[in-house]
C-alpha cells in the first residue's frame, strides 16, 4: 500500500442533517469504521449532521501511523468540529477509547463549541508497566502487537492496525496525561459509557472520570454486554439509543 493510501471501510464520513451535529472520534489504531454505525444511526434516526474524521495515520498503514503525534489527533477533531459549525450551531462529540480521551479533551478545551459530551470506555490512564518501559526505550522494536478486536460478540470484525507503533505510545502518554489534568474542565453534561469487562482500557478509568469531571450534569452508564470495542459489538444499539437521548435531553 502507497503512503496515504486508505484502507476500504476506513474513510472518513460526514452525514449531513438539522443544525445538531456531532463528532465522532474512532480509538487508537483503529478507523472509522468502529464508529460508523453510531455515526449512521445519529443521522438516520436523530437527523443530525454527523462528521467522523480518520485520524492521522489511521486507517493506513503502521508506518505512516509512527510518525503521528497527539496534536495532529487533537488538530484532526477540532478541524471536524470546525467544519460543522456553518452548518450547526449546537454541537455535541462521541468517541471510542482513544477517541473518548479525545472527547474529554475537546470538552474541556472548547466548552464554546460543545454542548455535550459522551465517551466510551475512554482512557485517562493506562496502568501498562509494559507500555511505559516502551516508551523511551531506546532497545524498543519498532512494533508490537496489537490491542484491537477486543469484542464479545463472534463474528464481528474490527477494521484495525495488528500492531501498535512503538513511537506512538509516547504520544498516547502525552494526551491520556494532560487529558487527565484537565478532567475538572470538563464542565459540559456529560455521559460516561464504560464496558465491565473491558481488556484495553481498564474498567476504573470511569470512576476516576466521573468523581474529577468538573460538570454538575454526569452519568456514568455501564455495559454489561460487550469488551472494549463497545460501538461494534453487543451494546451497540444501546450506546448509540442512550447517545441520542442524551443529546435530545441537552439541546
Amino acid at each position: 500500500m502507497a503512503k496515504n493510501d486508505v484502507l476500504p471501510g476506513a474513510e472518513a464520513f460526514y452525514f449531513e442533517g438539522s443544525e445538531v451535529g456531532c463528532v465522532v472520534s474512532h480509538g487508537f489504531t483503529g478507523t472509522t469504521q468502529s464508529m460508523r454505525f453510531l455515526g449512521e444511526y445519529l443521522s438516520k434516526e436523530g437527523g443530525l449532521t454527523v462528521i467522523g474524521p480518520r485520524l492521522t495515520g489511521h486507517g493506513s498503514t503502521p508506518e505512516e501511523m509512527a510518525t503521528a503525534t497527539a496534536e495532529d489527533w487533537i488538530r484532526d477533531i477540532e478541524r471536524a468540529a470546525e467544519n460543522l459549525r456553518p452548518r450547526c450551531s449546537k454541537v455535541f462529540i462521541t468517541g471510542l477509547s482513544m477517541g473518548g480521551t479525545l472527547t474529554l479533551y475537546m470538552a474541556a478545551m472548547h466548552p464554546d463549541i460543545f454542548l455535550g459530551a459522551a465517551p466510551i470506555n475512554a482512557a485517562i490512564f493506562l496502568e501498562n508497566p509494559d507500555f511505559a518501559a516502551l516508551a523511551f526505550s531506546p532497545k524498543a522494536p519498532s512494533t508490537i502487537p496489537g490491542v484491537s478486536a477486543d469484542i464479545k460478540k463472534p463474528g464481528v470484525f474490527e477494521l484495525a492496525y495488528p500492531v501498535i507503533p512503538v513511537p506512538c505510545l509516547r504520544q498516547l502518554y502525552v494526551l491520556v496525561t494532560v487529558t487527565r489534568e484537565l478532567l475538572p474542565q470538563v464542565l459540559c453534561p456529560t455521559l460516561v459509557f464504560q464496558a465491565r469487562e473491558d481488556h484495553v482500557v481498564k474498567p476504573e478509568n470511569a470512576p476516576f472520570i466521573m468523581e474529577r469531571l468538573g460538570a454538575k450534569d454526569k452519568k456514568l452508564v455501564w455495559l454489561d454486554e460487550s469488551y472494549h470495542v463497545s460501538t461494534l459489538d453487543n451494546d451497540k444499539e444501546f450506546i448509540a439509543r442512550e447517545i441520542l437521548k442524551f443529546i435530545r435531553a441537552h439541546l
